[in-house]
Order: C-alpha cells, then sequence, then structure tokens
C-alpha cells in the first residue's frame, strides 16, 4: 500500500526511515507471533527484554561502544539530562560549559542551579552563527566536566575538532547528529541524544556514560530516577521504560546496520546536504546564517532579505508539499531538517522549489 507521504522538514520529531515504518506497520497488531502489539507489553516479558537486549546491542555495534560504557534508555527526553549530568557528575561542584547556540545554553543555565558553572567559550556574540576556537581553552583545573552541545539544532552549527579539555572528562549533547557519522566513543565521558531527531520516538534519551562516572555516593536528595546508577543497575528498566520508542530505535539501528553502517550513513549525508548549500551559496534571494567550516549536515537554516518574504516562502512551501520549513520561533527565518531519513530526492526537490520561488520574485 502506498501512502501520500510530504518531505518532513521538522527538526524533531522528524521523519523515520520508510522501510522501517513499513516494518512496524506489519508488525503492529500482532508482534512475531506474540498477539499483542509491542505497547501492550509488559517491559518484564521475554519477548520485549529480546527487544532491548537487541537494541542495545546493535547500537554497540553501530557506534563501537566499549565494554566499559554503559547504555541506558531514559525517559524525559534530552532536556531531562541538563540536570542529571551536574546532579551525578559533579564532585567538586564545578563544570565548564561551552554555549554555541540555544540548546547548550538551556543546559548552562540548568547546570548553574547545581554548582559553580563556567562558561569558558561561546559564540552568542555573533548569534550563534559559528563554533569558537575551543584548542586552548581555559579550562578549570577542579571541573568535573567539560559540556558541549555538539550539533546546535536550531542555529545550525556543528562542532569539526573536539574541544581539548586538557584532560577533563567531554560531555556531549549529541541529540541531532546521533547515528548521522561515526564518533569515537572513547574520547568522551558520555554522550547522551534525544531520540526524535535521527532515532525514533520522543520521549526517550539515549544517554552513554563510561562506568567510572557512574557514582553511587550521591546526595541522598538527589530524586531517585535522577541518578545514573539506579538505571545502570536495573538495565533502565527500574521503572516501566518507554517500550515503544525503544523498540522503534531498535528497528532504527537494524536499518542503519543494513544500510552498511555509520561510514555509509555518513557519506550520503554529506552527499544529500551539498545541493542545498551550493544553492544558498549562489542565490540572490536565499543565504545561509552559519560561516562555511562549521555547517552542520542535519540543520540548515537560512534566510531572505525580510521575515515577511520568509513567512511568504513557508506558506508556499506548505503548499508544494512541503512542511516544517519554518525557523524556530527564538530565531525566526527558515531551517531545513535533513537527518537521516530525509532522502536526498527530498533535498533536491526543496532546491528546485527555491529556485522556481526566486525565479518567480526576482
Amino acid at each position: 500500500m502506498k501512502y501520500d507521504r510530504i518531505y518532513n522538514f521538522s527538526a524533531g520529531p522528524s521523519m523515520l526511515p520508510e522501510p522501517v515504518l513499513e516494518e512496524i506497520r506489519d508488525e503492529f497488531m500482532n508482534y512475531q507471533g506474540s498477539g499483542m502489539n509491542v505497547m501492550e507489553m509488559s517491559h518484564r516479558s521475554k519477548v520485549f527484554i529480546n527487544i532491548y537486549e537487541e537494541a542495545e546491542a546493535d547500537l554497540r555495534e553501530l557506534m563501537n561502544i566499549p565494554s566499559n560504557y554503559k547504555v541506558l534508555f531514559i525517559q524525559g527526553g534530552a532536556t531531562l539530562q541538563f540536570a542529571m549530568i551536574p546532579l551525578n557528575l559533579m564532585k567538586n561542584g564545578v563544570a565548564d560549559y561551552i554555549v554555541t547556540g540555544n540548546w547548550s545554553n538551556k543546559a548552562y543555565s540548568e547546570a548553574k542551579k547545581y554548582g559553580k558553572i563556567n562558561l569558558v567559550a561561546s559564540s552568542k556574540d555573533k548569534n550563534y552563527s559559528y563554533i569558537p576556537d575551543v584548542s586552548d581553552l581555559p579550562i578549570s583545573e577542579d571541573a568535573d566536566y567539560v559540556y558541549i552541545c555538539e550539533n546546535e539544532t536550531i542555529h545550525g552549527t556543528t562542532y569539526r575538532k573536539l574541544p581539548n579539555t586538557k584532560g577533563k572528562n567531554l560531555v556531549s549533547d549529541q541529540s541531532s547528529m546521533f547515528l548521522s557519522k561515526p564518533v569515537n566513543v572513547s574520547d568522551y565521558g558520555l554522550i547522551y541524544a534525544g531520540a526524535q531527531k535521527n532515532v525514533g520516538p520522543a520521549g526517550v534519551a539515549i544517554v552513554i556514560i563510561r562506568e567510572d562516572l557512574i557514582r553511587s555516593d550521591l546526595d541522598e536528595k538527589i530524586p531517585t530516577y535522577l541518578r545514573y546508577d539506579i538505571h545502570a543497575e536495573n538495565d533502565s528498566m527500574y521503572n516501566t521504560p518507554n517500550c515503544w520508542g525503544i523498540y522503534v530505535c531498535g528497528k532504527v539501528f537494524k536499518y542503519l546496520k543494513k544500510l552498511g553502517g555509520l561510514e555509509v550513513m555518513h557519506q550520503l549525508n554529506i552527499e544529500k546536504a551539498k545541493p542545498l548549500y551550493d544553492f544558498l551559496d549562489n542565490s540572490k534571494m536565499f543565504r545561509g546564517t552559519v560561516v562555511k567550516e562549521d555547517r552542520s549536515l542535519m540543520n540548515v537554516p537560512f534566510v531572505t532579505e525580510s521575515a515577511e518574504l520568509d513567512a511568504e516562502v513557508v506558506a508556499a512551501s506548505k503548499a508544494a508539499g512541503f512542511d516544517n520549513l519554518k525557523g524556530h520561533k527564538s530565531v525566526g527565518g527558515l531551517r531545513a531538517s535533513i537527518y537521516n531519513a530525509m532522502p536526498k530526492e527530498g533535498v533536491e526537490a526543496l532546491v528546485a522549489f527555491l529556485k522556481d520561488f526566486e525565479a518567480k520574485h526576482a
């Protein structure tokens, strides 16, 4: 059965690969002979435990996660991690943050509730349109970790080189770039990602944490659910997890493995982003808002000469069968999020639409 689907450029929740959706559809009423939908299953059942264990094993294989790292599936989305990270990782009560956009700034603001949080670099001076030099930062001697948002969803910047943390643990929010390219997990103390950009439904945060950072000597006032040690001890099932979300994430992991892994996915993402950036670089009406060397392959913000014309483009794009091209409310403009599941044909169709719009309004 064919469905009328649009090209959805949402920053999240976003597109899922069609083969994954089709497989979910076929299993919806009766998952592999169980007689149930996954949403109806006990999280303690043998069939769901198998779903969970396969999802973790496939993610470990995809990312080549070392054995001394735990993989946790935690509810609350990525935003809950803004508090969990300082609550769990600050032994000295000190952390250094690099602020390169809306999400790292929110994490920075939240962390300040729990300790001494130092702003060691920022790109706010140019509206977060670049990544600052992070090769020689004033890292605090007693910092428990250094925090980054490795790909800023709203402002469309990404790190090409990780910061020199001078031996301190690196914590990275990878929500909008997760599984879009290979990463060396050993470079990080903790990686986390909200699932709803590149992996699955909203509500799940995947946390990859080195075991020595999982502490049991935490302040007793920290809510039990906000402790990494509790989630690790209970294999992410301290309470009923987001079973459906984990199931869909597992499907995406298998899809990426079948595709050839993260090296293949990264190359596809490079090829997919190129026609859009090439167009923006040569357009007289549209321009990208990020310096070339720091452009994200996942989130492409751009603008016209006015907010009124931006709005006209958004309205015309919906009529043409595209959706979610309106920029985030905090910055305006336009934004195309072209995550893993967005086919290259979708980007090419968008470029053709923008070219036609420009020609008609020249």
